[in-house]
Formats: structure tokens, sequence, C-alpha cells
């Protein structure tokens, strides 16, 4: 199975009152750090920016797309991801910009889940993670159809086609405290990581 990556940049960063993309960590940006660490599972990746949005440069080969319609959520960037992927991969790792101590071994773990299934997605203390899932390429018609009809939530992609849930103990053992989960959302979230990673905030 040929599995590419998709990341999503282009969220609005209204809580942490910054671009998210663009957050230092150590000598790489949030953003290129992320692509990095999903590149060393999958290739091609994919990162999806809002129309105009500025990006940090990247290595040659991600390719750069924008969202069809602004604001429209990560189903939007969904589909503009698989659309670009479209004819080079069987699946994609979906991943959000702002989740730097995303673990290679849980991507890893989560594309080994997909089977026979069109999404494998943890479930983790009680919430779906969408945005660290895996895709099979061929559920764009039905994604595409859901923009359509204005249902934009991922839940609506979930009851359209066989999903696979994956459960905290089959992820435990790659990722025991789940850090591949945590999105840094306000500035306290970003320090935090910081200091976990060992650059103290500047």
């Amino acid at each position: 199975m040929t599995v590419g990556g998709i990341v999503l940049c282009g969220g609005r960063s209204s809580r942490m009152g910054r671009p998210k993309a663009w957050l230092p960590f150590g000598e790489e940006l949030m953003l290129q750090r992320v692509v990095r660490i999903l590149r060393e599972v999958v290739d091609p990746v994919v990162v999806v920016a809002a129309p105009g949005q500025d990006v940090p440069p990247l290595p040659p080969g991600v390719q750069i797309v924008r969202d069809e319609v602004e604001g429209t959520g990560p189903l939007a960037g969904l589909a503009a991801g698989l659309a670009a992927l479209e004819g080079r991969v069987d699946a994609a790792y979906l991943s959000s910009c702002d989740v730097p101590l995303l673990k290679p071994e849980f991507v890893r773990r989560v594309i080994g889940l997909v089977a026979n299934a069109s999404i494998a997605v943890p479930e983790v203390d009680g919430y779906h993670h969408p945005l660290a899932a895996a895709y099979r390429a061929d559920i764009l018609p039905e994604v595409r159809k859901l923009l359509a009809a204005d249902r934009l939530r991922p839940v609506f992609l979930f009851d359209a086609v066989p999903i696979r849930v994956i459960e905290p103990p089959e992820l435990a053992d790659v990722d025991p405290a789940f850090d591949s989960l945590r999105n840094l959302n306000a500035p306290e979230d970003y320090e935090a990581a910081l200091r976990e990673l060992g650059t103290p905030p500047g």
C-alpha cells in the first residue's frame, strides 16, 4: 500500500494569537517540523493552506495546495489533499500542523490498522481524532458529496464509510502519553511543548 501525507495549516490560530505554522521549535518552525516527521514515514506529503496564506519554506517535493473555499474546516482540507495525491497513493495520513510531538511510530501504527476499512481513526478519552487518522484515497467522492451538502463535520464522513476505530491500548506501546494527539492551541501549550523538547521559550 502506497501512503502519502496531508498536513493542514489553514486554521485561523485565534487562540494562539499568531500563525501556528510559523512558531519556532529549535532550528525549525512548527509546520517544518511536522512535515519532516511525517516524511520519515510517508511520501509524498502535501500541505494544505488557506487561500493567500504565507507558508514557511518547505523541502523540495512537498506540494502546497489551497483550500478551495476558506474556513470550511478539515473536510475541505482533506478533499484538497486527496485531490493533490490522486493517482499517486492508496491512502493518506492526515495531520494538523500543530502537533510537534508527533511520533513516526504512531503514524506507522495508525496506517497499519486501516486494513479493509476506509478510515482508521484513533479514539482516545472518548473522542475521535480525525486529524491523526489514515484515509483511503478512494473516499474523495464521498468527501466532496458531504462538502456539497454543507455537512462539514468529520463525523458525517465516519457515518458514510467503513471505519476502523483504534482503541488506546493499540497505540500505548508506540506513544504511551499520546503526545501525537497533543494539539497546541494556546500560548501555554506551546511553551509547555518547548520545555519538553528542551527548547525553553525565548
